[in-house]
Formats: C-alpha cells, structure tokens, sequence
C-alpha cells in the first residue's frame, strides 16, 4: 500500500457529498405516532417505483443502496442519482401527481414508505421534520447543479475521481470506512452517471490504479493517495 495513505487527512466535499448530512435523522418512532410507515424490502433489479406512477408517498432509505434514472430522449436509461442509508427519495416528485424517476434497488434494500400527504400534517407537531424535508429537495437542487458543472468542466479521470472521493465521503458520514468500500453499482451505472462510456470508466479506473491513488479489485476501491485523488478531481483542501 501506498505509505501516503496513513498521512494524508480526507477529502473534503464533493457534489453529493453533504446531502441528507445537514439535518439530523428523522426521528421515526415519533413519526410513526402521526403516519402509518410502511416498510418495504427490495431485492436488487426491484424497483421502488417507475415514472410515471401517481405519486403517493416519499421513502426514507433504511438499509441499502439504490439508484434513480431516467429515460432519456432515445429511450435509454440515465442514471441520475446513487441513494444510501438515511437518503429520502421521492422528494424530487413533490408536487407532481406522479412520479418523475424510476427508483431502482442495487442490492437488498429497505425502504420506509412514508404516506404523501400524512407527512407533511406531521410536520405540524415536528418542525425538525419540515426542515429535512426542506433541505433534501434543497440539496436535490444543489447537487444537480453540482453534477452538471461537474460534467460540463471535467475529464473523464476527473469525474471518476470525484465519483470516488463522493462515495468515500458519504460511506464515511454512515460510519463506515472512507478508505476501503465495495462499489455496490456497475461500471456501466457510474459510467450513465458521469455521462462517460463503459470503457472510459474502466480505463480511468485502471489509470488511476497505475498511479497508486486507488487501488481496484473488481467492485472493491482501496483509496491509498487521497490527496492525489483530490488533486486529479480539482477540488479543494482537505478535511484534517
């Protein structure tokens, strides 16, 4: 392993990076006093739901990993978004009387249904409610912009570096490693995300590997330089 690996304090935040960590975890046994909460396990390929379906309810994201996509013009799929532990989702729908994006499990999940309107009368007795559901669509709005600058401005190796400091720094908000964590989507999933090719991925991959910045086994990402990952990804200082 690379000897700058134990020097080298973590990267800071990326796009997506903050999101759901600016208000506390809503506080479900309180909740379940105003709304019926349904929990639902997903198996990996399950959907949570499809565009297209009358909006009812958003999802606290309780175990798991899912992803969120869209068809673009041509009928293919584009992955918009990854959501783990403690991520709401269906807020992007709010409004809407369906939803506007397919919620897709990644591997065995569980989600807690939380009923649209109920919910929102809830935030009646818990204002620290209305403001998680306030920032998650904030945070939708910020992290859109973020990815969009990002692909806009960056290489392929570039966005590949920011994908990965972006999932080492919400694996660490969950209390997990930052440093060594599985991938739990495909390269072609990262790869519809980063508006990249499937071997773009691979190859930056790879390249970042050759550079002892990470290390890759299969799904399994070692980071060894973070500060050189960061340096390749552009963004800031770190966090010591």
């Amino acid at each position: 392993m690379n000897a700058l690996a134990t020097q080298n304090s973590f990267p800071p935040y990326s796009p997506q990076s903050q999101a759901m960590a600016v208000t506390g975890p809503i506080d479900v046994d309180q909740l379940s006093r105003y709304v019926q909460i349904l929990r639902r396990k997903l198996a990996p390929g399950q959907h949570a739901y499809r565009a297209g379906q009358s909006f009812h309810a958003i999802y606290l994201v309780h175990a798991g990993f899912l992803k969120t996509c869209e068809l673009s013009e041509d009928g293919r799929e584009r992955v918009t978004g990854f959501r783990m532990r403690g991520d709401l989702v269906g807020v992007e729908s709010i409004g809407l009387a369906h939803y506007s994006c397919d919620v897709v499990a990644l591997d065995d999940s569980e989600i807690w249904e939380l009923p649209y309107p109920p919910v929102m009368h809830a935030c009646l007795y818990m204002p620290e409610l209305q403001t998680r559901l306030t920032a998650a669509l904030a945070e939708e709005i910020r992290n859109d912009r973020a990815w969009m600058l990002a692909l806009g401005t960056l290489s392929a190796e570039q966005r590949v570096a920011a994908f990965l400091l972006d999932m080492a720094r919400r694996h660490l908000r969950l209390g997990f490693s930052a440093r060594h964590f599985l991938l739990r989507m495909g390269r072609a999933d990262i790869a519809s995300f980063l508006g990249l090719k499937h071997e773009t991925v691979t190859r930056a991959l790879t390249r970042l590997d050759r550079l002892q910045c990470i290390e890759v086994q299969r799904r399994e990402i070692r980071l060894l330089d973070a500060d050189g990952l960061q340096r390749m990804a552009g963004q800031g200082e770190t966090i010591h």
